[in-house]
């Protein structure tokens, strides 16, 4: 009679660091985990975790940066990049946000049945954190998730238009920015600042087929009570109709939805910030 085989423990041993680690990639790792984990680090604190001079802990950082896993935001803190698959999107105040503004994206969409957005901006990147899609067979899909450059985006280009110069030079002008791949060029910097001092006195921006062919859209910023940004709505539709919509009362429509979302954020006790 063969003897039975042990039964297979359900439960994995403990990892065990191996042998032939190598030290700079362990450290990146890291700094990966606390990124996802935290959401945002600064130099000095991913320096003082992994026991490394503030230049070494740049170093990494920076590469981090170049390959899409993290960006540096306004404030020269670093948040998840959209290579880390998972967003700043985890944390409270923007799952507040979300649950503030689905019925809000809900009535907008089935009165003008075009997608509706609820998006972020992380530094020059704005990723969507909801979507309300129309019923029209021809429509805008489901952004959920998306990372999008926010100088291209109608709701991105709403929120960096609130920003002042000096930040604007930072995101788009700086060494940081070089690293990432988001510097805009000399000869189209000047036209950048041109729309957003234009989107500044309009009070929405507009993206025509600026992220997808086909596809235009109508952006506005959120505030909070103390009139801070903390997201963007914007309006989808297929560039063959948008200006229909456009004309049929879209930016106030917007608007309206946007000053009812804005006195729920501000009614919260635990608004955005």
């Amino acid at each position: 009679m063969q003897n039975k085989p042990a039964a297979v423990s359900a439960r994995k041993p403990a990892q065990k660091r191996p042998t032939y680690s190598i030290e700079a990639v362990d450290n990146a790792l890291v700094l990966l985990q606390l990124l996802r984990d935290t959401g945002t680090l600064r130099l000095k604190d991913a320096a003082a975790e992994l026991g490394v001079a503030p230049s070494t802990a740049h170093r990494l950082l920076a590469m981090l940066v170049y390959r899409g896993f993290a960006v540096q935001d306004e404030t020269r803190r670093y948040v998840p990049g959209p290579a880390m698959g998972v967003g700043p999107a985890g944390l409270s105040w923007t799952k507040l946000l979300r649950t503030l503004a689905q019925p809000h994206m809900e009535l907008l969409s089935a009165r003008i049945n075009e997608t509706v957005n609820l998006m972020i901006r992380v530094g020059t990147k704005v990723r969507f954190l909801a979507t309300v899609e129309g019923t029209n067979v021809l429509r805008v899909g489901d952004r959920q998730g998306t990372v999008m450059p926010a100088s291209r985006t109608s709701g991105g280009k709403a929120m960096l238009a609130e920003l002042d110069l000096p930040l604007l030079e930072q995101l788009f002008r700086s060494s940081n920015a070089e690293i990432g791949g988001d510097t805009i060029p000399d000869s189209e910097y000047p036209a950048f600042l041109r729309e957003l001092e234009s989107i500044r006195a309009n009070g929405f921006a507009a993206n025509f087929e600026g992220t997808e062919e086909g596809v235009s859209a109508l952006g506005m910023a959120l505030h909070n009570r103390q009139g801070q940004v903390v997201g963007a709505l914007s309006v989808a539709a297929p560039s063959i109709r948008f200006r229909a919509v456009f004309d049929a009362g879209l930016v106030a429509a917007l608007r309206e939805t946007r000053r009812q979302l804005e006195i729920d954020i501000a009614a919260n006790p635990a608004e955005p910030d």
